[in-house]
């Protein structure tokens, strides 16, 4: 009988990516990213560092260039 998996960890997609940064890019502290997506500070953590690495970019401020420059921050208003 094969093995059953529980708990599995799969690296999030590009439209979970997408969410994190697009929160990110509108300007959101980390407190109000967590309650927005009800995960944990680890999670957001976590997930802010891949970005980062994926982005090549060394800090916040350069994820939210990256987000402008991918069209995810509204800015008619």
């Amino acid at each position: 009988m094969p093995r059953r998996r529980t708990g599995r960890r799969c690296s999030p997609g590009p439209r979970h990516r997408t969410r994190f940064l697009t929160l990110i890019t509108r300007g959101l502290s980390n407190a109000e990213i967590e309650a927005v997506l009800h995960v944990g500070r680890g999670t957001l953590k976590t997930h802010i560092g891949n970005l980062l690495t994926k982005l090549a970019a060394r800090d916040r401020a350069q994820l939210v260039i990256a987000g402008y420059e991918a069209g995810l921050a509204d800015v008619s208003g």
